[in-house]
């Protein structure tokens, strides 16, 4: 049997998407259009073992950090159609709180109760949460420690007045313990699309943490590789490529502990 051409390719991934294509409307450019098709739905989605849920809450991801929003919407309801629940949906929204900001954050969320609502799903959707006001912090503390240590707490450690501490606390509480404790996405898949969104941001300091996180949150490196791949039709090959860059010197430091580990006499 021969093998699909890389646009017949493309045109298949389209219509598990977004539906039949109408191939005879007008576009006025034709070949943007159809180098886009294939190298995302033909190429991109061809590489790595990821599936089309993932995907599309890799590209979410990327769209509402950038606050595209006509194509968040478009992808917003390819989320669905492909099996991503409306509570995946949203929280993959939800936790770029701290990392793009509320006011950006709820641009996001109002595309996606948009979709949501034409769609016939009824808000608000269940709650999720899994902590109060006496347990937010500690809960987060928990996960912090067990993917990053206590590094961000030490590298504020010399601000004054006890601001250091302040600052930290406030991330324990806001991503690790409002965020990372929500049920609806666990938390190997929330720190692969917080990975994505500081890639798309291109914030070298926190990604060159977060790819050391994200492997400890229980992701292989074939699928950070794969999701940041995913991404960089939106966010741009250079933010990808340097986010992956940083895994391999992650990669690479790992494996020379481990060789220096396994020395005699170690």
């Amino acid at each position: 049997m021969t093998e699909p051409s890389r646009l017949e390719s493309s045109e298949e991934v389209y219509r598990r998407l977004f539906g039949e294509r109408d191939t005879t409307a007008p576009h006025p450019d034709p070949e943007l259009g159809r180098i886009l098709r294939t190298v995302i739905f033909g190429d991109v989605f061809a590489i790595g073992d990821l599936d089309d849920q993932t995907r599309e809450l890799v590209t979410v991801t990327v769209l509402a950090t950038l606050q595209t929003l006509p194509q968040l919407k478009a992808h917003c309801a390819a989320a669905l159609r492909v099996g991503v629940t409306p509570v995946q949906l949203r929280e993959a929204v939800y936790q770029l709180a701290p990392i793009v900001g509320f006011p950006r954050t709820l641009n996001a969320v109002g595309v996606v109760d948009e979709v949501l609502t034409a769609q016939g799903v009824q808000l608000p959707l269940p709650d999720q949460g899994q902590v109060d006001d006496a347990d937010r912090i500690a809960r987060g503390r928990e996960i912090q420690h067990h993917l990053y240590g206590d590094r961000m707490a030490q590298s504020l450690a010399t601000l004054p007045d006890g601001y250091g501490e302040t600052t930290a606390e406030l991330l324990t509480g806001l991503l690790f313990g409002d965020f990372y404790t929500r049920s609806g996405l666990d938390l190997a898949l929330r720190e692969l699309l917080v990975l994505v969104s500081l890639a798309t941001l291109g914030l070298e300091p926190q990604l060159r943490s977060h790819v050391r996180g994200v492997l400890r949150a229980g992701n292989s490196p074939e699928r950070v590789i794969a999701a940041l791949i995913q991404g960089f039709p939106y966010m741009g090959f250079p933010c990808a490529v340097n986010a992956i860059r940083y895994l391999a010197e992650a990669l690479a430091e790992q494996q020379g502990q481990d060789e220096q580990q396994g020395e005699p006499g170690a």
